[in-house]
Parts: C-alpha cells; sequence; structure tokens
C-alpha cells in the first residue's frame, strides 16, 4: 500500500470526509450501545437533550466548552506549524498557578487592572513552559512529543509539592487545595447564579484573535509554510527556528489561559484536580476542527455537549457515561482518517 497526494480537493470533497467520519462514529457507537443492552437512539437523544435540552444544560455545556476551547486553540496553532505540542495539561496548570499566586491578594488592584495582568502573566508562564522543549527540539533535535508529554507529569508533582506547601489554604481542613482568590481577581458570571462566566467570551475572541494572525499575518503564513515544508521553507528564507519559537510562545500562551478561567472564572482555587484532561482533549477538538481556530469553537461545544450529555444520559439510560470518552476517541481517529483521505489516495499493489 502506498499514498499519492490529491490536487487540491474542492470544497464539496473537504466536507464530504468530515461527514462521513460523523457518521462512522455514529455507527460504531451504535454498536456499543446495543451490546450495553440500551437503544442507540434513545441514548443519542438523551445525550443530545442532556447536552442543550434546557438553558441550564446549554450553559453547562458552554462552561466545559470553555477551557476546551484554550487547549484546542493552543493545539491547533502549534500543529499547524508542525510542533508537536502534548503538554497543553501542564501549560493549563501553570497558569492556574500563576493565577492563584497573583490573586490571592499579592497584588492590591481593582478588577479592571488585576484580571488582565494575570491573564497576561499565566500566558507569559505558558509560553515560558513550552520554550524549553522547542529550544531542546530546534538547537539538539529533541523530540518535543516526548518532551512535552513527560512535563505534564513533572508539572503536576510540582503543583502537589505547592498544594502540599506554600499554596496550602490554612483554611482547607488538610485538603490539597490553595487559598481562593479574591473578588477582585474572579471572572464574573455571564448570568448571575448560573456557573458559565466570561472566561467564555474571551475563549471566542482568542479564537477570532487566532485566526487572524494564522489567515491574515505574516507570522501565519510562515507556520503554514513551516508546517507544509520546513526544507522549502528555509530555502525561501523563512527562519523555520524562529517561527518554531513564536508558535510555542503562542500556544503555551493560549493553554495557559485555559488555567487561568478555571481558576478565575469557575472554582476559585487550585486543585489537582483542576483539569480532567483537558490539556488531552484540546488535540482531539483541534483535529475535530481540522487545526481551524474559528472550527475549535464548534468542536470544542460539540466534545463538552457529549461528555455533558453522557453524564445525564448515563442516569436515565443506564448506559455508563464512559460512552461519552469511546465516542471522542472514535471521533479523533475517524477524522484523522478522513483527512488523511482528503488529502492522499489509497493505492494498492
Amino acid at each position: 500500500m502506498r499514498l499519492e497526494p490529491k490536487p487540491a480537493p474542492s470544497l464539496g470533497v473537504t466536507l464530504l470526509f468530515p461527514v462521513g467520519a460523523v457518521i462512522v462514529t455514529l455507527i460504531i457507537t451504535s454498536l456499543l450501545v446495543l451490546a450495553a443492552g440500551a437503544s442507540p437512539f434513545s441514548v443519542f437523544y438523551l445525550v443530545a437533550k442532556g447536552a442543550a435540552g434546557s438553558q441550564f444544560a446549554l450553559l453547562e455545556t458552554l462552561t466545559r466548552a470553555t477551557p476546551l476551547i484554550f487547549t484546542g486553540l493552543a493545539v491547533a496553532v502549534a500543529f499547524r506549524a508542525k510542533l508537536w505540542n502534548i503538554g497543553a495539561e501542564a501549560q493549563l496548570y501553570i497558569g492556574g498557578v500563576v493565577t492563584v499566586v497573583l490573586g490571592t491578594g499579592a497584588l492590591p488592584l481593582p478588577s479592571y487592572l488585576l484580571i488582565p495582568i494575570i491573564m497576561i502573566a499565566s500566558m507569559a508562564a505558558g509560553a515560558l513552559l513550552l520554550l524549553g522543549p522547542a529550544v531542546l527540539k530546534t538547537r539538539f533535535g529533541v523530540d518535543e512529543v516526548v518532551t512535552t508529554l513527560l512535563l505534564n507529569f513533572i508539572v503536576l508533582l510540582f503543583v502537589s509539592m505547592l498544594l502540599e506547601g506554600v499554596l496550602k489554604d490554612p483554611m482547607g481542613l488538610g485538603w490539597p487545595q490553595s487559598s481562593k482568590v479574591i473578588a477582585e481577581a474572579q471572572l464574573p458570571r455571564i448570568i448571575q447564579g448560573k456557573r458559565l462566566h466570561y472566561g467564555f467570551v474571551i475563549a471566542v475572541v482568542a479564537a477570532i484573535i487566532a485566526w487572524i494572525i494564522m489567515k491574515k499575518t505574516v507570522l501565519g503564513y510562515e507556520m503554514r509554510a513551516v508546517g507544509h515544508n520546513p526544507e522549502a521553507a528555509s530555502f525561501a528564507g523563512i527562519p523555520v527556528n524562529r517561527v518554531l519559537m513564536k508558535t510555542a510562545l503562542l500556544s503555551g500562551g493560549l493553554a495557559a489561559l485555559a488555567g487561568f478561567s478555571e481558576v478565575s472564572g469557575l472554582k476559585g482555587n487550585l486543585t489537582l484536580d483542576l483539569s480532567p484532561g483537558y490539556g488531552y482533549s484540546g488535540i482531539v477538538v483541534a483535529m475535530l476542527a481540522m487545526l481551524n481556530p474559528l472550527g475549535v469553537i464548534a468542536s470544542a461545544i460539540f466534545v463538552a455537549g457529549i461528555f455533558v450529555g453522557a453524564d445525564a444520559m448515563s442516569r436515565t439510560a443506564g448506559v455508563p457515561s464512559y460512552i461519552a470518552q469511546v465516542m471522542v476517541a472514535t471521533a479523533l481517529l475517524t477524522m484523522v482518517t478522513a483527512i488523511l483521505l482528503t488529502r492522499f489516495r489509497v493505492r494498492w499493489r
């Protein structure tokens, strides 16, 4: 078997394969639901109802989608330049650490000054965290998949040490958690009494800005060129290593905003379970969006809806909520296959 590059596909073909990927995902998931002894139609209906069947459900889906937009953007930006950032989870937690350090009274400033300062500081911390693997890649040829993946565990252990030490809440009854951020450091809620906060608005704005950078700026052109063919880009005069560094700074900063929004907008403090795997789920979100920053918004809401809807479905249908993880993983595999078939033709010998 060999792969032959296809000419530039038409818009219809580009849309056909992702739609086919979704259909295949539904078929595979239906078989698993049948094996669990339930009706696929009722399960999918309950998932959709649990994700968007009421104001509460819809707001919960958007709340869950907020960190996924940030981590999805981080992955989409990095993968576009073929910088394989698998460490969005670590960058998320570093953003949360900086938010707690600066947001628990260290800077007695009003909200309109304190929140932007914390955002910028969180982005800087996440950017610098990814800069290390980028330097190792460009200077010494070290595989960034390995370094960024291992950084996830290193940062989690570092956060655990902080929560058992200098950041531990003295009023937390011994639980490994930080103190609450002050009111001036908290993102307001979009609707009073609901959990959805202005971190979602920031995420949407970040997606628009990322799209503008990717499509309308010289840096975006250079990132795409390096991603397509670094040797050709270098021959054309594009500084490949410098572009990868800038990409790392942007990607790490976006991922760190997920930690900032979760601490400042939702939970109010830092714990080891701040993220149930948002950094890894961001890879799924980015691939489902085909690395398009605007598409990340829709794919993040889709993935969040599956998780939120599956929780509600499992209480009614008796099907384990783990079906959501299977569904998302299957969607990733089928979408990657769809992208491959969009760009290449399979030839059998």
